[in-house]
């Protein structure tokens, strides 16, 4: 039996890398020999000599991934929880091929070098290895060293906006794609399909999000174009250059891309910008730097998406409305393990707090637009009526 990795000290140089735990050990001698065997030969010459250090990264709730510290390199191992299937959020197979099926229109995916699938493999399992992307990645506080003055924020997040309008424009077909979704009525799937999700994961303190559930329901708009989108896409999924911390040299976490509305991604994106005007209760959910000077606010977002794609956006209050819910969907289903006693993690221990508040904002999104709508309504009432002579 080969040396199975045991829990040590973090790896200091990455961030969030530590050590393993017990119930997510493996056999690294068995990994290693598959792994030689199964990437590209200029790949597995440059591992080098000996077996990897390995380290376990902390985040991530449906696959876990791990640092291979070899001497000369550094890969990226991800694979299920023990005892998980191969369906669903798990298919690590899935994940491989949409990033080695994208990287050649998109080069700010990882590249992979090895997938296991439907056999035991290393690890008992379907698994799959990366490159490793060095930089730095941006969380809810920016490293003062990293020097981010306004100007620069300002440049950051307009490359960020730009990178998912350049996502958006691959064409999924030439990327060999075309079967990544189920096509047309990409909205009316994710309104009814996060509605369920919604309804099963309720729990006594959680409202009922009906009048929001009703309202999607009535007001969803067609399909404003069929294309690959992230469908996680945020600050710390993004890789910056080491040297140029306003350079993209990465986007990560490929694992619900799929075909569909590109509005529906943005929205999404959106429900997690935290800007610096926004209450109290929405800065003590912010996970990203975009409440910072020189940050873009979320209408603003919207404004460069629309003048960068060419594509209007008349009605904006659907997808911040479809976000917000989509993000309390979330919350939910993570505060309805912890309310069950599947996880103890005292972080989730006032989600539902959390799931009350998105409720709230996103019904309030709802009475602006019904102004607006009213406003509008009023002008055009005045415009039509009768005139005199």
């Amino acid at each position: 039996m080969g040396r199975r990795v045991t829990p040590g000290p973090p790896a200091e140089e990455v961030e969030g890398a530590g050590g393993v735990r017990g119930e997510d050990a493996f056999d690294v001698a068995a990994l290693d020999r598959w792994l030689r065997a199964a990437a590209p030969a200029p790949d597995a010459a440059a591992l080098g000599d000996g077996l990897p250090e390995v380290r376990q990264f902390s985040g991530g709730a449906s696959n876990l991934t791990y640092l291979l510290r070899y001497p000369e390199r550094d890969l990226i191992l991800r694979r299920p929880p023990p005892g998980a299937k191969a369906a669903s959020a798990h298919d690590l197979a899935r994940e491989f091929h949409v990033q080695q099926a994208l990287r050649p229109a998109f080069p700010y995916v990882p590249r992979v070098l090895a997938l296991n699938h439907g056999e035991p493999g290393p690890l008992g399992g379907d698994c799959y290895v990366m490159e490793r992307i060095e930089g730095t990645i941006l969380r809810a506080r920016v490293p003062p060293e990293l020097g981010l003055d306004a100007p620069a924020a300002r440049r950051l997040c307009e490359s960020v906006v730009d990178r998912l309008v350049d996502l958006h424009a691959v064409d999924p077909a030439a990327a060999g794609l075309a079967d990544l979704g189920r096509g047309a009525g990409y909205v009316g799937r994710q309104v009814e399909g996060w509605s369920a999700r919604y309804r099963a994961a309720r729990t006594p303190r959680a409202p009922s999000f009906e009048r929001v559930m009703r309202w999607l329901a009535a007001h969803q708009p067609d399909d404003v174009a069929t294309c690959v989108i992230h469908n996680d896409y945020r600050f710390d999924n993004v890789v910056l250059a080491p040297e140029d911390p306003q350079r993209i040299v990465g986007i990560l976490d490929w694992e619900m891309a799929t075909l569909g509305d590109p509005l529906m991604d943005l929205g999404g994106a959106l429900a997690y910008w935290v800007e610096a005007g926004d209450d109290r209760v929405m800065q003590s959910l912010r996970r990203q730097p975009t409440h910072l000077p020189g940050m873009l606010t979320r209408a603003e977002v919207v404004a460069r998406y629309a003048d960068k794609t060419g594509r209007p956006i008349d009605d904006w209050a659907f997808y911040e409305v479809f976000g917000l819910f989509r993000l309390a969907v979330i919350a939910q289903q993570i505060y309805r393990r912890y309310h069950l006693g599947e996880t103890r993690n005292p972080a989730f221990k006032r989600y539902w707090i959390a799931v009350r508040y998105l409720d709230w904002r996103a019904r309030r999104a709802l009475r602006g637009r019904a102004t607006r709508g009213e406003r509008a309504a009023r002008r055009a009432s005045a415009g039509s009526g009768p005139t005199h002579s």
